[in-house]
Formats: C-alpha cells, sequence, structure tokens
C-alpha cells in the first residue's frame, strides 16, 4: 500500500508527501515561476508540480456556449481563454526541473494528451499526476501508465464505478503504482463539501495511499485530513494572492503554506497509532491516581470504616476495588494518619468470620 517517488515511499506509516501545486500562479513570468519553485522549498514542500498542455491540447478556441465558463471564478471567459492564461510554456519545465532538483524538490506534472505524456517522459519526470477532469479519459490514463511511473490518480466529481474503471484500466497495463486523491472540484471549495471522511474510505477499498488536493482558502482541511490518514497533500502555492492570476484566490502564500507543513509535521506525531496504557511520560502521573488510605489514626483492632478509609490521591495505596473488602474488618497494628493502605495492615480473619481475606492477601494486588 506504498508507492515510490524519487526513491521516497509514499503511504501508512511514512511522513505526508506535500506537493505544492503551481498551476498559472506564475503569470507568465520565468523569473516568478523560479521564485515560486524556491519559495515551495523554504516552505516546506517535498515537490512542486506544474501541469503541461496548450490552450490547443485542451480546447478549441470557440466562443458558443459551449465553450464559455459559468458558475466560477472564470465567469464569462471562454475556455480557450482561460488555459492560454493560465498554461506554464513547455520551454520552462525542464529548467525548472532542474532547479526544483538543486535544490531538494521533486518536480513532476499533469499531462493532458499524449504529447504532454512523450515529452515529460523527454525530461525524466519520476511521476504523473492525473487531474480528476481527466479521470475518465482512458486512453489518457493508458498512456500515462504504460510508462510505468507513479501516479498521483485525483478523484473529484467521480463515482465509485467511475474510480474503480479508472484503476482497473492503470492496473491492466501492469503498473500498481497508484495513488489516490480526495478532491472536491470547485474552486475554492468550501468546507462543507470536502467529505474528509472519504479519505479512509477509499484507502480501505482500493488498497492504495490516499492523500488529499485542496481547493479551500484555508490550511484546516489538509491538516484534517493527515489526521484521517491522508499520505498526500497537494495544494495550491502562490507568492501572493493579491497578484492577478486565475488560481490565485484559492492558493496558499508561502507563510501560509509554511505552517501548513508544520501543522501536518505535527498531526503525524499526535496521529500515532492504536494503544493503552500508560506512555513514558504518563508513567510519572501515575502516582496521581486515587487509592485506598487510612484517613484516622488507628490503634490495633480498630475497625475500617467509610470515615478513617477513603479513595484519594496519591495512587501509592490499595486499589480502590478492595475498599469493600476492608470496611469492616479490623487493624493489624497502629496505623498513623495518612498512611497507604495495604493488606498486611489488615487483620486477616475476623471472630466468627468463615470467608477470610484471602490466604495470600499479604501479596497485595
Amino acid at each position: 500500500m506504498t508507492i515510490t517517488i524519487n526513491n521516497r515511499t509514499i503511504g501508512p506509516g511514512h511522513p505526508t508527501y506535500v506537493v505544492a501545486e503551481m498551476s498559472a500562479n506564475h503569470n507568465h513570468d520565468f523569473a516568478r515561476a523560479e521564485e515560486i519553485v524556491r519559495a515551495a522549498k523554504d516552505a516546506g514542500a517535498d515537490a512542486v508540480k506544474v501541469q503541461t498542455y496548450t490552450p490547443d491540447t485542451l480546447t478549441i478556441d470557440c466562443d458558443n456556449e459551449h465553450f464559455r465558463i459559468a458558475g466560477t471564478l472564470w465567469e464569462g471567459k471562454t475556455l480557450h481563454e482561460l488555459y492560454s492564461e493560465a498554461y506554464t510554456p513547455w520551454d520552462w519545465q525542464p529548467r525548472l526541473k532542474d532547479i526544483a532538483n538543486d535544490i531538494g524538490l521533486d518536480f513532476f506534472s499533469t499531462p493532458f494528451d499524449a504529447t504532454a505524456v512523450d515529452f515529460l517522459q523527454d525530461i525524466g519526470v519520476p511521476a504523473y499526476k492525473v487531474a480528476s477532469f481527466e479521470l475518465v479519459d482512458l486512453p489518457l490514463l493508458r498512456c500515462v501508465a504504460a510508462t510505468g511511473k507513479p501516479i498521483i490518480l485525483s478523484t473529484g466529481m467521480s463515482t465509485q464505478a467511475e474510480i474503480e474503471e479508472a484503476a482497473a484500466v492503470i492496473r491492466a497495463t501492469g503498473n500498481n503504482e497508484l495513488a489516490l486523491l480526495k478532491c472536491t472540484s470547485a474552486y475554492p471549495a468550501r468546507p462543507e463539501e470536502m467529505n474528509l471522511r472519504t479519505i479512509p474510505d477509499l484507502a480501505d477499498r482500493y488498497g492504495v495511499p490516499v492523500g488529499l488536493s485542496d481547493h479551500t482558502t484555508g490550511t484546516e482541511a489538509a491538516v484534517a485530513a493527515v489526521a484521517l490518514g491522508a499520505c498526500i497533500v497537494e495544494k495550491h502555492f502562490t507568492l501572493s494572492r493579491s497578484a492577478p492570476g486565475p488560481d490565485a484566490a484559492f492558493s496558499a502564500e508561502p507563510e501560509e503554506f509554511r505552517a501548513l507543513v508544520q501543522a501536518i509535521r505535527v498531526v503525524e506525531k499526535a496521529r500515532g497509532e492504536a494503544r493503552y496504557g500508560p506512555t513514558d511520560l504518563e508513567k510519572s502521573s501515575l502516582v496521581f491516581r486515587r487509592s485506598l488510605f487510612v484517613v484516622d489514626d488507628m490503634s490495633a483492632g480498630d475497625k475500617f470504616t467509610d470515615r478513617n478509609v477513603r479513595s484519594i490521591r496519591p495512587g501509592v495505596g490499595m486499589h480502590t476495588r478492595h475498599l469493600a473488602e476492608v470496611i469492616g474488618r479490623t487493624a493489624a497494628r497502629a496505623i498513623p494518619r495518612g498512611t497507604p493502605l495495604s493488606w498486611d495492615l489488615v487483620s486477616r480473619t475476623e471472630p466468627g468470620d468463615r470467608s477470610p481475606v484471602a490466604e495470600d492477601n499479604a501479596k497485595g494486588d
């Protein structure tokens, strides 16, 4: 239930793989794109990702009602206009990959057609991301899977049947290096539509590493996803949301992204494992439990009552489960107030007692 990218194991029990998605936040300025890569590294990302397409590999230049966008941040634009604004020039990508690799970041991309896959193979990306919208493009899935490289597949909008079909198509090529991302394909996405409980369900159903592609405007959803078992977190990354661009509104700025990574690393430690009993640090707190104490001075032969024996802190006396056994018996010797009760302080037999305290009561608990 793991995949491997650049000799890094990704899956349950391993550190969350955090991906900074550049998308269109470069605003067609290579210097800005390079700055985003370096800022992503500084903010704690493990990888930076781009998208490999041109407007004409995604759509056609047409402005009829079928190609005009409605109901999103990009209201009124045609698809061709949006992708003309958003695409990352292909000649930048090998240069950005070299910069990323030189500073210790993985670099990979989302291809949108076979020509993009061929290009990315040529520059040697270590993995592929497939966008939610392309999950139903089965020829593209076969093309990506045939590379034999790990695939991170977003599942936004997808039904169970569609995910099963996509996974089957990928696996039919012999490629089992598959991870799935829970995704809500809205820009930005609202917390109430994230349905993060899908993350462990996807892991159970498909037996693959599962993560989150996060389009919310905060960091809370991604942190919660890690608590639920997410092995990968992908979030759009920008130098400033005030900069123009189609993705800026739902992208994280460097300080926000850094805080996200730091929170993820804390949650990883806190998530731990299912276990019971005191931890090493808790052992010193056991003394603060309650136990049975003698709370009044007693003479030999005095009877134990609920007034001279109480369950109090600290936890160094007899276990409270024995209170009923002790009440009514007598002190074996004089007992000062504040003495933790133990079986050697309790008379072993009482006149007319046919059920003496267990023969080995002196052994304690």
